[in-house]
C-alpha cells in the first residue's frame, strides 16, 4: 500500500503481512483495511457518500481511533490513484464562511446565501454546483480560529466601514477540512488578481503549518494538492516581529512548550516548496525560539493597554495594505 512520507516529497510503501513472526494480533491490520474497502464498496454500490466519521462509528472496536480510519482511507486512495470522492468517501464539513455578495448553488437545486452576521457551514465540494458573486468584494480573509471568526461576525467586519469594500471571512477551525480548502482554492483560482486573499494565524509553528496547508497542501492528501492548494493566499499575521510595534508587553505572551519547540524545528527543516524562503527570512519561528514566547491572535484583544476593538483596527490596517499592494 502506498503512503506519503512526512517531507511531502515522495511516496513510500507500507506492506501488510500475515501472519507476522511475533506475538500479537497480526490479523488486525488486514481486518481494518478490508473493512474500509468494504465500506467504500458499499458506498459506491448504493451511490450514497459516506464520511470518515461514519466509518469509524460503524466499527469502533476494530478501528479504536478516528486517526486509524483517516490514515487508511488516504492510503487506499493513493494506492488506487483515486481521490476520496471517487470512493464516495468524504470528510464531514466543519468550516464556516460569512460575508456579503456570495451565493452557493447546490446540485439539489437549493441555495445558500452568505451573510455578514453569522457563520454559514461550508458544504462539501461534491454537493456544490457553482458559486455566484452578487456584488463586488474587495478582499478575502482566512482566520485560523473559530473564536476570532465569531468575534469578527459580531462586529460585522465583512462590511465594516473602516475597509474600502466588503469581503468574505472564512475559518477552517484550526487545520482546515477539505471543503474549506476547496472553497479557498476556488476563490484563489477565480477571483481577480487585485482582490487579496490573506490569512490570520497564530505567530507560532502551528499557525504557520496551518497556513502552509492552505497554500501548499498537506502531506496526507498530497495526491490531491493540485486541486486543494490555494497558491494566492498570503500571510497577513500575526507576526512575532510585530509585538513591539503593537506595544504589547512580552511578558503577556504565552511561553512556548516543548511541543512548540519541536514543531518549530520540524517546520524550519522542511523544503522551500513547503516553507518558502520569504517565510524563513522574516525569522518569525527563530524569534519565537529565541524569546521563548509565542504570539497568539487573542493577544490583540486581551492586552490591557490596547482598545477592546484593537483586533478590528489591526485587520483593517493590514487588509488595506494588501489591497493597495494588489492594485
Amino acid at each position: 500500500m502506498l503512503l506519503q512520507s512526512p517531507d511531502m516529497r515522495v511516496f513510500s510503501t507500507r506492506v501488510i503481512r500475515y501472519p507476522l513472526k511475533r506475538r500479537g494480533a497480526s490479523l488486525k491490520p488486514f481486518a481494518q483495511i478490508l473493512r474500509v474497502m468494504d465500506f467504500a464498496h458499499q458506498a459506491l454500490v448504493d451511490n450514497v457518500p459516506l464520511t470518515k466519521r461514519d466509518m469509524y462509528y460503524k466499527d469502533v472496536p476494530l478501528f479504536k481511533t478516528q486517526g486509524t480510519v483517516d490514515r487508511l482511507v488516504d492510503d487506499l486512495a493513493v494506492t488506487l490513484d483515486l481521490e476520496r470522492a471517487d470512493l464516495k468517501i468524504r470528510a464531514a464539513s466543519k468550516g464556516l464562511i460569512c460575508g456579503t455578495g456570495l451565493t452557493i448553488h447546490l446540485l439539489e437545486g437549493e441555495f445558500i446565501y452568505i451573510n455578514d452576521l453569522e457563520g454559514t457551514l461550508i458544504p462539501t465540494g461534491e454537493t456544490i454546483e457553482r458559486f455566484e458573486l452578487n456584488g463586488d468584494i474587495s478582499w478575502v480573509l482566512v482566520v485560523e480560529k473559530e473564536a476570532v471568526f465569531q468575534t469578527l461576525c459580531r462586529f460585522q467586519f465583512a462590511s465594516h466601514q473602516s475597509l474600502p469594500g466588503p469581503g468574505l471571512i472564512i475559518t477552517g477551525k484550526g487545520y482546515p477540512d477539505v471543503a474549506t480548502r476547496q472553497l479557498v482554492k476556488t476563490l484563489s483560482d477565480n477571483l481577480p488578481a487585485h482582490i487579496p486573499i490573506v490569512a490570520l494565524v497564530d505567530g507560532d509553528a502551528y499557525g504557520l503549518d496551518i497556513l502552509s496547508v492552505y497554500k501548499y497542501g498537506s502531506h496526507s492528501l498530497r495526491h490531491e494538492n493540485k486541486k486543494l492548494a490555494a497558491q494566492r493566499i498570503e500571510w497577513l499575521g500575526i507576526w512575532a516581529s510585530e509585538i513591539a510595534d503593537l506595544e504589547i508587553d512580552l511578558d503577556t505572551l504565552i511561553p512556548i512548550t516543548l511541543h512548540d519547540e519541536k514543531k518549530a524545528l520540524a517546520v524550519l527543516s522542511r523544503p522551500t516548496d513547503v516553507v518558502p524562503t520569504k517565510w524563513r527570512q522574516v525569522k518569525e519561528l527563530t524569534r519565537m525560539l529565541h524569546v521563548r514566547r509565542k504570539a497568539e491572535i487573542e493577544i490583540l484583544s486581551s492586552s490591557s493597554n490596547q482598545k477592546s476593538n484593537s483586533l478590528i483596527h489591526y485587520l483593517a490596517h493590514k487588509i488595506c495594505h494588501f489591497i493597495e499592494m494588489s492594485a
